[in-house]
C-alpha cells in the first residue's frame, strides 16, 4: 500500500463537497487509473469537478504525496472559488515572486496551484522540489503549451518525466489546427503515440490550398485526421454536449449581415488594394497558409470592425454598430444579458462607452486582474447591468457566465479557440436557458472568409477529435475559404 512521503499536522478532510454527474464519475475513474491521462470534454461540462475528484482519490490512496495544478495566470482566483466550493483543500500558490515561492518549495503541503509562467521561472526550484516527493499534476486549459517550439512548452517537456502521474485538461485540444494536439500529447507520453517528430506530425496534417484539387491527397489527409482519435483513444477521455448523457438547453446560431458606412468601405477599399499585391499574384495565392494571409489581413478585420483602431481620424459610427444597439435593445427589453466579443482592447473601451445605456462594463487584457475579478463579479450579481464588453484573450477561458445567454461576436479572427471557449462561457452545465450566438459579418469583407475558416478548422478539430468520422468531415468540409479571399481580395466585391 502507497503511504506518504511526509506527515502533515493537518491533514486536509479528502472529499468532495458534492456528488457528481454520472459522466463526471465514470471519467474521475477513467483518468485516475492511469499514469497519465487527457480530459478533453467540450467547454461547459465539468472538467474542474473532474479534475478536483482526480486529486482527491490519488490522495486518498496516497498514490501522490502532493497535486500540483497549472492554469493561466487569469484562471488562478477561479480555480481557488473552484476548491472552496468543490472540496475543504486549500492552496499554496506558486507566482513569479521568487521570495514568497520559498515558502511554498520549503512547505509540506497537499495541493499547489500556479500558472505557466512561473513554471517556466521556476523551473530549477521545481526540479529540485519534484525530485524530493511523489507529485501528480494537471494542466489545465493544456493548449497553452500547443507550440513546442516555445520556451515554456520545452520548460514542460523537461518536467514531465519528474511527474509521478500526468493528466492534461482542455475543451478544444485542437484549437486550431490537427498539430496542435501533438505537444499536448508527448507532454504525457514522450511521443510514444503520436511520434517523436513534430515536424513531421505537422507535415502530415497541415490544412493546405493544394488539397482542395487534389482527390486522393484529400482522402489521405482525411484517414490521417480520422486515425490520431484511435492512437490516443487509450488515455483519452472525451464528452460532448451532444453525446446525450446530460441535456442543456439548445444554442441557436444567427448571422447578421451589415452594410458598410461609406467612409469605413473607402477605408477598407484602399487597404484591400494594398494588401491584395502582397498576397495573390497572377490570380492565385502567393502564400499557402491562410494563418499566415491573415496575420497580414489583420488590418482588414478591423476596418470592418471599427476604422478607428486604423485611422484615429475616423468618426463616423462604424456599419455594425446600429445593427448591434438594435440587437442589444431587444435583449435587455426581455429582461436578459448578453456578451460583446471583440478581438481587440481598444474596440472593447470604445464599444463600452457606445453601450453606456446598458451599464455595459469592460473586460480587456489592459485591466489589472483585480480588476477584471471585480467586473466579472459585479456582472454576475447585479441585474441591471445587462452588457459585458469582453476580449477572449482575457475572458474565453475558465469563466462561468451563466447570467448571460446571449453572445455577439461584433469581430472574429482566426482563432477558433477563441470562437469555441467564448461563446461556451454561456453554454455550461448551469445554464436553464436558450442560448443565442449573433455573428456579425459586413458583407463582401474579409469576415466572410473568417466565417468560412472557422468552420473548416472546427470540422477538421472535430475529426481529429472523433467527434466526427472521415465520412460526415468529407461531407461538410468544403476548403472553399481559398476561393472565398481570391473573390474578396479580387476586387470584383465592389458591387
Amino acid at each position: 500500500m502507497n503511504e506518504f512521503r511526509f506527515r502533515l499536522r493537518s491533514e486536509p478532510v479528502l472529499e468532495a463537497k458534492y456528488k457528481a454527474f454520472p459522466y463526471q464519475e465514470e471519467a474521475t475513474d477513467f483518468v485516475a487509473s492511469r499514469e497519465y491521462a487527457a480530459i478533453f470534454h467540450e467547454q461547459g461540462l465539468g472538467k474542474t469537478k473532474i479534475a478536483i475528484d482526480v486529486m482527491l482519490r490519488w490522495l486518498q490512496r496516497q498514490e501522490v504525496d502532493t497535486v500540483l495544478v497549472f492554469t493561466k495566470k487569469g484562471l488562478i482566483a477561479n480555480w481557488i472559488r473552484e476548491f472552496q466550493a468543490h472540496s475543504k483543500l486549500t492552496p499554496l500558490v506558486v507566482t513569479e515572486n521568487s521570495t514568497k515561492n520559498y515558502y511554498v518549495f520549503t512547505t509540506p503541503t497537499r495541493l499547489v496551484l500556479s500558472h505557466f509562467e512561473a513554471a517556466k521561472k521556476e523551473i530549477k526550484r521545481l526540479r529540485a522540489w519534484l525530485s524530493s516527493r511523489r507529485v501528480g499534476v494537471i494542466i489545465d486549459e493544456s493548449a497553452k503549451i500547443k507550440n513546442p517550439d516555445t520556451e515554456m512548452t520545452r520548460a514542460f517537456f523537461e518536467l514531465s518525466p519528474l511527474f509521478a502521474k500526468r493528466v492534461i485538461m482542455t475543451g478544444t485540444p485542437v484549437a486550431n489546427r490537427p498539430y496542435d494536439i501533438w505537444a499536448q500529447v508527448y507532454f504525457l507520453d514522450h511521443g510514444d503515440s503520436l511520434g517523436d517528430d513534430f515536424s513531421e506530425f505537422k507535415r502530415e496534417t497541415d490544412l493546405t490550398a493544394d488539397l482542395q484539387h487534389d482527390e486522393r491527397a484529400f482522402e489521405a489527409y482525411q484517414r490521417r485526421l480520422e486515425g490520431i482519435n484511435g492512437r490516443i483513444s487509450s488515455f483519452v477521455i472525451r464528452e460532448t454536449k451532444d453525446g446525450g448523457r446530460i441535456i442543456l438547453p439548445s444554442k441557436e446560431f444567427q448571422r447578421i449581415e451589415c452594410d458598410w458606412e461609406p467612409a469605413q468601405f473607402e477605408l477598407y477599399r484602399q487597404v484591400r488594394e494594398e494588401l491584395r499585391a502582397l498576397v495573390v499574384r497572377n490570380g492565385q495565392l502567393i502564400e499557402e497558409d491562410q494563418e499566415s494571409i491573415l496575420k497580414r489581413l489583420l488590418r482588414l478585420v478591423q476596418i470592418a470592425s471599427n476604422p478607428v483602431m486604423v485611422d484615429e481620424s475616423y468618426t463616423a459610427e462604424p456599419g455594425k454598430f446600429e445593427p448591434l444597439y438594435h440587437l442589444l435593445t431587444d435583449i435587455t427589453r426581455q429582461g436578459e444579458k448578453a456578451i460583446v466579443w471583440t478581438n481587440f482592447n481598444d474596440n472593447c473601451e470604445w464599444l463600452v462607452k457606445k453601450l453606456s445605456a446598458f451599464g455595459a462594463h469592460p473586460l480587456n487584457g489592459k485591466m489589472p486582474m483585480e480588476r477584471r475579478n471585480a467586473v466579472v463579479k459585479w456582472f454576475l450579481e447585479n441585474p441591471e447591468d445587462q452588457v459585458l464588453v469582453a476580449t477572449p484573450g482575457a475572458a474565453k477561458e475558465g469563466l462561468t457566465l451563466t447570467v448571460a445567454n446571449h453572445v455577439i461576436f461584433y469581430d472574429r479572427t482566426y482563432s477558433l479557440d477563441d470562437y469555441l471557449q467564448a461563446q461556451d462561457r454561456i453554454h455550461r452545465v448551469s445554464q436553464t436557458k436558450t442560448c443565442y450566438v449573433y455573428n456579425m459579418l459586413m458583407v463582401n469583407s474579409v469576415d466572410e472568409w473568417v466565417d468560412c475558416l472557422l468552420e473548416e478548422k472546427r470540422l477538421a478539430a472535430q475529426l481529429t477529435q472523433g467527434d466526427i468520422d472521415a465520412r460526415a468531415y468529407a461531407e461538410r468540409a468544403t476548403l472553399g475559404f481559398f476561393e472565398i479571399l481570391q473573390r474578396i481580395l479580387g476586387g470584383n466585391q465592389d458591387g
